[in-house]
């Protein structure tokens, strides 16, 4: 079993935010494999089994908001005996990568991001692979909740759509092919030198 999980905050007035780019990137892949599958709530979220290219996986969006997604993931991961350092990815928003980039690490810090910190706290170890979503450096004079709570401008959400697909792609071969290949095959900085560059940390 595969457990992929996409960070974001519940509720119709998070749709859509930055800071829900790990849920849009679930939902993706939840609609090219198991597009008649009703969610389901398990785990503190909600769950659609799939079979993507003939293996199991859950598909996992945690319900608790961003700050305690760990619970959620951590009720998975028990359930199935899951191995995080093999089989668990984790997709996020990053203020550090620009709009458009995705980039898939095997394991690390938080980097500051609340919901890989609960992540982090709740399995005891850091060892589990992250796909993060680029959504641009939180811009000066504004507070950072405020940015990641806000929704895409019409400039990112161009960006963004061709991101999500390729953040289906990369999770697609991480489920085949592990964390390896997909770093190998998706690490790779679009061509905009007007975007940020990667530097910071997570949101």
């Amino acid at each position: 079993m595969k457990l992929i999980v996409g960070l974001g905050n519940p509720g119709s007035q998070y749709e859509k935010t930055r800071h829900n780019a790990g849920f849009l990137a679930v939902d993706r892949l939840v609609r090219r494999w198991a597009p008649s599958e009703l969610p389901k709530g398990r785990f503190s979220g909600v769950a659609v089994e799939a079979a993507v290219k003939g293996e199991k996986c859950l598909l996992l969006k945690p319900t608790t908001y961003m700050n305690l997604s760990g619970k959620s993931v951590a009720e998975a991961v028990g359930f199935y005996k899951i191995n995080p350092a093999m089989d668990l990815l984790v997709i996020v928003d990053d203020v550090a990568l620009p709009t458009g980039s995705v980039r898939v690490r095997q394991s690390g810090s938080a980097g500051g991001h609340n919901g890989l910190s609960d992540i982090q706290q709740k399995l005891g170890t850091d060892a589990y692979s992250r796909l993060r979503i680029g959504i641009d450096a939180c811009p000066p004079m504004m507070k950072l909740e405020d940015y990641v709570l806000g929704r895409f401008t019409s400039e990112q959400a161009t960006l963004l759509e061709p991101a999500l697909e390729k953040s289906a792609d990369a999770a697609e071969l991480f489920i085949t092919s592990g964390v390896t290949a997909a770093m190998n095959t998706y690490n790779v900085r679009p061509p905009n030198p007007s975007q940020n560059t990667d530097s910071g940390a997570a949101a």
